[in-house]
């Protein structure tokens, strides 16, 4: 892999008691989406460090993703392009994909 290309993966969990899932839904709690791509940017300032998310290009969202559920994050990192492919998987199903743009500060 060239110096500007880079894969990290994490294994992540959102809490049940995290103050956006009760709301999201009532009964039956999922974690909401944007928690989802907040996942994502923090795994890709941990391997950064500082850096600024630009831009979301692309979501996918395709399996609901359940509090307390782990997630394994992968990021596809490419600093040439200020770009990460990131794919979450739970249960060794693809629950999200997608790329964001970002700025190292």
């Amino acid at each position: 892999m060239s110096e500007s290309l880079a894969a990290f993966s994490k294994r992540v969990t959102i809490a049940g008691d995290h103050p956006c899932v009760p709301g999201h839904f009532p009964g039956r709690p999922l974690v909401p989406a944007v928690l989802l791509l907040e996942t994502v940017a923090r795994a890709l300032q941990e391997q950064l460090g500082t850096a600024h998310i630009t831009a979301v290009h692309s979501a996918k969202f395709l399996l609901p993703v359940l509090p307390d559920q782990p997630i394994d994050v992968q990021l596809a990192i490419d600093a040439t392009r200020h770009r990460a492919g990131f794919r979450l998987h739970v249960e060794d199903h693809l629950a999200a994909h997608g790329e964001l743009g970002f700025r190292k500060l």
